[in-house]
């Protein structure tokens, strides 16, 4: 039901932007997500937004990324910008209502 893109290859100081298309309306989602997993690390929480447009990031994205929610076209985005290796991993989209909802990964490499 979730279905994320964006994902690539590009070097440190470069920008990228992930979207993560619904099947059905998002409006639905109290809130939605990113996150994202390393290899060899545990999944973290990347950014969040409510349904009411409130947000929150990981300290280590904040000033760099930004989410954000177009519930007319049913979509969430999230714009990476002043990437850094460590920014590498693979990307997912969540939303929440009543249950949890994953998206699949997109893969996201900063490299020199």
């Amino acid at each position: 039901q979730l279905q994320a893109s964006g994902g690539g290859l590009v070097q440190p100081g470069g920008s990228l932007r992930l979207s993560c298309a619904a099947s059905e309306s998002i409006s639905r989602f109290h809130v939605m997500a990113w996150h994202r997993q390393s290899p060899g690390k545990e999944r973290e929480l990347v950014a969040i937004i409510s349904n009411v447009g409130s947000k929150d990031y990981a300290d280590s994205v904040k000033g760099r990324f930004t989410i954000s929610r177009d519930n007319a076209k049913n979509t969430l985005y999230l714009q990476m910008n002043t990437l850094k290796p460590d920014d590498t991993a693979v990307y997912y989209c969540y939303g929440w209502t009543l249950k949890a909802y994953w998206g699949q990964g997109t893969q996201v490499t900063v490299y020199s």
